[in-house]
């Protein structure tokens, strides 16, 4: 009699788990070589790396070309097909992120702070690697590169779990990478990619307690939370961006328009791209559609209520609902809402806000100050774009993601973010009574 085969779904999740778990298992093996690595070390392999994807650029936009053109076959939508494309510019500005990387202070063995104690004991909080970090993320292969890069210069040991959308590009992206750490002295286990048949393989990574010291998700509000809730090894929340404008009634609104349109078009389908924009009632007529009116001719589709908006004028409002003040649209599309001044705008980004970044475009140095102190977000920006909630613009190189959890970190997460701390005491024999 034969036996009966198991279904190919149990036979490739069975594989898909055994190989998380080894590769944790593996980066485990790893994590205390990289973390003893002197700065130059690193330095040196993140430079070679940054050569290497240059050089290696036609195999790499290769593979990327196989994963467009298989999310386009699947309907992927223009703006995740936009995270998700690399040409050589785009290359050229990975590779640059990591030579900005290793230009940068490394954080481990930096001290904190440090005393002697009464009994002649010195004290001192000094800077640690995490370990073992996992990171979980979408469509955007930069971000490949990114966690590889910081992780390393932090002492750290990279277990990356892309997407399927992504996987041809990320495969060659971390195979060059590997070759690299092992033409300077380091396992390939330093960076590795995790298997991405299944979304159960994510779970095997965020429970991999005792092999996996962190996870940091990235993506949409869905696979965060997905994260969150099901972890039991320690996660960075970095959250998704519903990103707020408000236009007071002090401001000036050709500048206003300018940062405006910055937020919302420059790329609109990342995190900090603006999402809402909040106008103040005080504002004439005329100047509040020509808010809309400028965002219209830019090529943005206006979502609100159409009654509120056609009162000064506006039209071809896309009737809003209750998700077009929640989610982020990652498009050239907007919510807009008029709001009674300050308080309004502060009454909406309190119920709608994810907590990544809000702008105030305003004169008024008490109102700017007010909207700086009770908007209880990342990153609060005051006329200016909040396209600069960004770990590079902040001068922290590349970064790992947009932290919206008051814990750990919060912002950009670059290096020292990446650090645990301990505490270090020298004695001479010192006994506690």
């Amino acid at each position: 009699m034969d036996t009966p085969q198991k279904p190919t779904h149990d036979t490739t999740r069975e594989s898909e788990r055994s190989e998380v778990l080894a590769k944790a298992e593996a980066a485990k093996r790893a994590a205390p070589i990289v973390a003893k690595l002197k700065s130059g070390e690193k330095n040196a392999v993140l430079l070679a790396a940054a050569d290497a994807l240059e050089t290696r650029a036609d195999d790499i936009l290769a593979a990327n070309q196989d994963d467009i053109n298989a999310g386009k076959a699947v309907g992927m939508s223009e703006s995740l097909i936009d995270r998700l494309r690399l040409d050589k510019e785009r290359i050229r500005g990975i590779a640059d992120g990591l030579r900005q990387v290793a230009a940068l202070t490394d954080p481990v063995g930096q001290v904190l702070r440090g005393s002697v104690m009464p009994n002649g004991i010195q004290m001192r909080q000094v800077r640690v690697p995490l370990g073992v970090m996992g990171m979980v993320y979408e469509a955007r292969p930069n971000v490949t590169v990114d966690a590889f890069g910081l992780a390393l210069k932090s002492g750290n040991v990279a277990l990356l779990r892309g997407s399927k959308s992504a996987n041809h590009t990320n495969m060659q992206l971390v195979a060059i990478l590997q070759t690299v750490a092992e033409q300077h002295g380091l396992p390939a286990e330093t960076v590795q990619l995790l298997p991405c048949a299944t979304h159960e393989s994510v779970q095997d990574l965020i429970t991999a307690r005792g092999l996996v010291d962190v996870v940091i998700p990235r993506g949409g509000a869905g696979l965060i939370n997905a994260v969150v809730m099901g972890a039991t090894v320690p996660t960075i929340e970095t959250g998704t961006g519903n990103c707020h404008v408000y236009i007071d009634r002090d401001a000036d609104l050709g500048q206003a328009i300018t940062i405006l349109l910055n937020s919302k078009t420059r790329r609109c389908s990342v995190c900090n791209a603006a999402e809402t924009v909040l106008i103040d009632t005080h504002l004439s007529d005329e100047n509040k559609l020509s808010i809309i009116t400028a965002l219209q001719d830019a090529g943005v589709t206006v979502h609100g209520d159409p009654e509120e908006l056609a009162a000064f004028g506006a039209t071809a409002i896309v009737p809003a609902t209750n998700t077009d003040w929640t989610d982020e649209y990652l498009s050239m599309d907007i919510a807009a809402r008029t709001v009674d001044g300050i308080d309004g705008a502060l009454d909406h980004i309190r119920r709608y806000s994810s907590g990544h970044t809000e702008a105030i475009c305003t004169t008024n140095i008490t109102t700017a100050q007010r909207f700086a102190d009770e908007v209880d977000s990342a990153a609060v920006m005051i006329n200016a774009s909040t396209a600069f909630t960004d770990g590079e613009q902040y001068g922290m190189g590349a970064e790992i993601g947009i932290s919206t959890q008051k814990l750990h970190a919060r912002g950009p997460m670059a290096l020292p973010e990446l650090t645990s701390t301990k505490w270090i005491l020298h004695g001479t024999g010192q006994t506690r009574p």
